[in-house]
């Protein structure tokens, strides 16, 4: 209870401010201020301030076990050996050569050859066939070389 009288007494007085500068006819800083007055009354009415009570309770509660009791220090340590055992695990993979083997083609090694190309689109209309892969350019280079490219 007291909580959200607080907060609503923080936010009336950031609105008081804020009508003020809005007086002296600063809106664009009025509109600020009254955005960041509303904050407390809404963080409050929200139940927000009161998790983040609970939150650093329970962090500091965490904090004072990790000093005091050597349990959390073990459980450190675990996870410790934990993480160094799969960066060990993953250094042995990389040095075995990637963990998988295959076997070498029935070619001696070389890729096999791309798909053969699928034979031209057809046209919408007149049914004609696109223009072949290897089109004359000779135009387009002349263009080009008058340019100086």
């Amino acid at each position: 209870m007291l909580t959200i009288t607080v907060c609503a007494a923080l936010s009336a007085a950031g609105l008081a401010v804020s009508f003020l500068t809005a007086y002296r006819r600063r809106f664009v800083k009025a509109t600020r201020l009254a955005a960041i007055s509303l904050l407390p009354i809404g963080l409050a009415m929200a139940g927000l301030i009161g998790l983040g009570g609970k939150v650093i309770q329970a962090f500091s509660s965490w904090a004072a076990d990790l000093v005091f009791k050597p349990t959390v220090w073990a459980g450190f340590a675990v996870l410790a050996l934990a993480v160094v055992l799969y960066l060990v695990a993953g250094f042995a993979q990389a040095r075995s050569g990637g963990g998988t083997r295959r076997e070498p083609a029935e070619d001696g090694g070389r890729p096999a050859a791309p798909p053969a190309a699928s034979p031209p689109a057809l046209r919408r209309g007149g049914g004609r066939e696109a223009a072949p892969a290897g089109e004359d350019f000779s135009d387009i280079e002349a263009i080009l070389k008058k340019h100086g490219i």
